[in-house]
């Protein structure tokens, strides 16, 4: 899969922007703050539905509009797609595909394909679990779409309940029914979730421990995935071995219930939902420690770049390229990391990366560059003139 076309209205500090592309490596080269890295992240959020930068998408939207627009022409094999997403803060964005809107924007998720990094993803192994849950939950909705119904009703589900934990203390009559209802809820869609993410883990934790002796050497220790849950059944934390069984569905809900029984006087005590996916974390180890607070800061950035290097190879080996994303990110490596990750982009169907100084992206990667400045970004002559069978005239009548 490929963009062929790319145009922002209103997006971030574009008021209007339109780009031909091209499969292969293009390189967006600017000066810091002149809107590379927006470029990005609109097609990060075509994948995703969110940014990668900021947790709302108020801040999407270029200041004074009342929404911003992402339009882009793709290439799914011999299929040709228009997609288009236009974001309204505080109330529901709409999207269309070939022109046909979609009921639920969610219905895109899983239609476009892309692998991103960025200096912010060294917080995967530094940060809060939070961070290892969203990207683990990203990574699943992209791979099974149907996992963002899931994911939705169970936050939805788990706010219910938190709220009703709230008050549980001092309500009266059926207050703690009620609360059995909504643990019902929770204990079947949390299964679930924690099913999907098991198998996530076990799938992606071989080809993180590939993409990391790739980055940091075959004498580097060993890079390895677990998962640490509130539910023990699901794990501690410890590596999955490759192959084991893990548990089912009915299995991990059937453990669930039982945690949240164990727990419901300290629930209705401290007024917040104690057991679940939404208080698990993703084990990042090397060797025998965990990665967070006893890996370097080279090592840091090595498992970064390994995990999103594996999660690129993962989704490649389920039969489909994303679009690979480089948001910054050479002139932060090192020599041999920027050599492993120019690999991979080569190898790419279509890789986009941004750069403040064009000679800090390998020569090779070079192919096709477009300066950003001014509010304007022009390709070189190789992208322009480029098929220009989908171009801008096109993605103007998919907005009518």
């Amino acid at each position: 899969m490929y963009l062929r076309h790319l145009q922002l209205g209103s997006f971030r500090n574009w008021d209007r922007v339109d780009i031909a592309l091209t499969p292969g490596p293009t390189v967006f080269v600017g000066r810091n703050g002149e809107g590379k890295t927006n470029l990005v992240e609109a097609v990060g959020y075509l994948a995703t539905m969110g940014s990668h930068r900021v947790a709302s998408d108020a801040p999407l939207v270029r200041q004074g509009a009342p929404q911003a627009v992402v339009r882009a022409a793709l290439r799914r094999e011999d299929r040709e797609l228009l997609v288009e997403i236009e974001i309204n803060p505080g109330r529901a964005n709409r999207v269309r595909v070939n022109r046909a809107a979609l009921p639920r924007p969610r219905e895109l998720l899983g239609l476009v394909k892309t692998v991103l990094f960025a200096p912010e993803d060294l917080v995967l192994v530094r940060g809060d679990p939070a961070e290892r849950r969203r990207f683990l939950d990203d990574l699943l909705v992209s791979r099974t779409p149907r996992l963002a119904g899931v994911r939705s009703d169970y936050d939805r589900v788990l706010k219910q309940r938190n709220a009703l934990l709230k008050t549980a203390r001092l309500a009266r009559g059926n207050a703690l029914a009620t609360l059995d209802v909504w643990d019902g809820h929770l204990v079947e869609l949390g299964g679930q979730l924690l099913a999907a993410r098991l198998r996530l883990v076990a799938e992606l934790g071989p080809h993180v421990a590939r993409s990391y002796a790739d980055v940091a050497g075959a004498d580097a220790a060993v890079a390895a995935l677990g998962y640490a849950s509130t539910v023990p059944l699901a794990g501690d934390g410890t590596p999955l071995p490759p192959g084991d069984r893990l548990p089912d569905v009915a299995e991990l809900s059937a453990a669930l219930r039982e945690r949240v029984a164990e727990r419901r006087g300290e629930e209705v005590d401290r007024g917040m939902t104690l057991v679940g996916p939404h208080r698990d974390d993703l084990v990042i180890s090397l060797g025998s420690m965990p990665a967070k607070g006893f890996a370097s800061h080279g090592e840091s950035w090595s498992l970064a770049l390994a995990l999103k290097l594996g999660c690129f190879a993962l989704l490649r080996s389920d039969g489909e390229e994303p679009v690979l994303l480089l948001d910054d990110v050479f002139a932060t490596l090192d020599a041999e990391r920027r050599a492993a990750l120019a690999a991979v982009a080569r190898s790419a169907e279509q890789t986009l990366i941004t750069a403040a100084v064009l000679d800090d992206v390998p020569t090779e990667l070079r192919r096709t560059v477009v300066q950003v400045a001014g509010g304007q970004a022009v390709p070189s002559r190789a992208a322009a003139a480029e098929d220009g069978a989908v171009d801008g005239a096109v993605l103007e009548e998919g907005a009518r």
